[in-house]
């Protein structure tokens, strides 16, 4: 159990910054960021929109949780469902920081390979969901962009913080919770020398990898030292950059999150995008591409100047306003729950106590009958 309560901590530790970072560019978006900018850029279904959202999400430094919050305001704005997923896979999976750090401990090959693979696997999950959807009426999208001109900037700000950490927290957070559980559970559950065992099958170290990397949670940048020691121990290139593409791209919160926001066919599609695009990466970094690209024998897995990058007291600072956060929205929605719905859940308390009155009646009939039966034979 402690171990489980320490995983848990350390994954808010991680998630925290990118998560704060994500829902504060929600909020600016919804405020600042006019809704005929979308309208015109990324609300039709077609190549230009799905472009766009991709190239757009490749540099920008968000985790997979993090993404979250900015992805469900763009398709309030008005963003196409395939926009939407291109932006969801590419943008996960590297950053400008995650590609700085590759190139630093992997190499050059590496860190050009990442941004390609999710340039590709960005747009063929954005067409193919396009593709899914092609029947869905625009009218069904309803925007809730602020268009007020005559807005000040620090009234616009002031909405994007009142979004960002209100509306938009009450709708994710409940899934991030239970993503972060679940992640933790797993992360105690699977054994540290798990993935170097498997290292002498290369197609089944890939699967395997994968199946254990998508519901765990790890950023573009963390990822990086764990496929470098995982090298160094005797991983293949390929297996080693499933983990680097895989890892951040999904994780049990993520995937609960694009549920909820988009609905299960596209959720399904998000998926099988980055799986197909991974292995088939992986498959060509093992089997086309020269070994001698992917040689990391010469680095020193000790190097942790990967790790993340951030200050300890940074990281507990945005944990705790994140926490904090998370408990207020918590709160608010209970409130507002129990106000809106006050004559309805007054009149549900009233009917269970009235079944379980009716219900004690009967059992003491019963028991007097049974007991009075009783006496009068013996």
């Amino acid at each position: 159990m402690k171990e489980f309560f320490y995983s848990l901590w350390v994954l808010v530790l991680e998630m925290a910054p990118y998560l704060l970072l994500g829902f504060f560019i929600a909020g600016l978006l919804y405020a600042f960021v006019p809704q005929k900018l979308y309208a015109k850029h990324l609300q039709k279904p077609g190549f230009k929109s799905v472009l766009y959202s991709t190239l757009l999400g490749i540099p920008l430094p968000l985790c997979s949780c993090g993404v979250l919050p900015t992805t469900v305001s763009l398709r309030k704005s008005g963003a196409s469902r395939g926009a939407c997923t291109s932006f969801l896979i590419s943008t996960p999976q590297t950053g400008v920081d995650s590609i700085l750090a590759t190139y630093s401990l992997l190499g050059l090959p590496f860190a050009i390979i990442r941004p390609i693979a999710a340039l590709v696997t960005g747009l063929v999950g954005g067409f193919v969901t396009d593709l899914s959807f092609k029947d869905e009426k625009a009218t069904d999208v309803v925007s809730k962009n602020v268009e007020n001109k005559n807005l000040t900037f620090m009234q616009k700000l002031k909405v994007a913080l009142q979004y960002a950490f209100g509306e938009l927290l009450e709708d994710v957070g409940k899934w991030l919770v239970i993503g972060l559980l679940v992640s933790a559970l797993i992360t105690v559950a699977v054994p540290n020398d798990f993935f170097s065992a498997l290292q002498d099958y290369p197609f089944l170290n890939m699967l395997i990898v994968l199946v254990i990397a998508i519901p765990m949670y790890t950023c573009a940048t963390g990822s990086i030292p764990i496929a470098l020691s995982l090298m160094m121990k005797g991983m293949t290139p390929g297996a080693a950059f499933l983990l680097l593409m895989a890892g951040p791209a999904i994780n049990t919160a993520s995937m609960l999150v694009i549920n909820k926001a988009f609905g299960k066919k596209q959720t399904v599609i998000y998926i099988v995008s980055i799986v197909l695009g991974a292995i088939t990466f992986g498959l060509v970094m093992d089997y086309l591409l020269p070994s001698s690209w992917f040689d990391v024998s010469h680095m020193n897995a000790a190097v942790a100047c990967c790790e993340e990058g951030h200050n300890e007291w940074f990281s507990i600072i945005c944990s705790v306003v994140f926490l904090i956060l998370l408990i207020k929205s918590f709160f608010h929605f209970i409130t507002t729950t129990i106000v809106r719905n006050y004559y309805w859940i007054k009149f549900k308390i009233f009917s269970i106590l009235i079944k379980v009155n009716y219900w004690i009646i009967i059992t003491t009939r019963i028991y007097h009958i049974f007991y009075f039966r009783k006496s009068f034979f013996l």
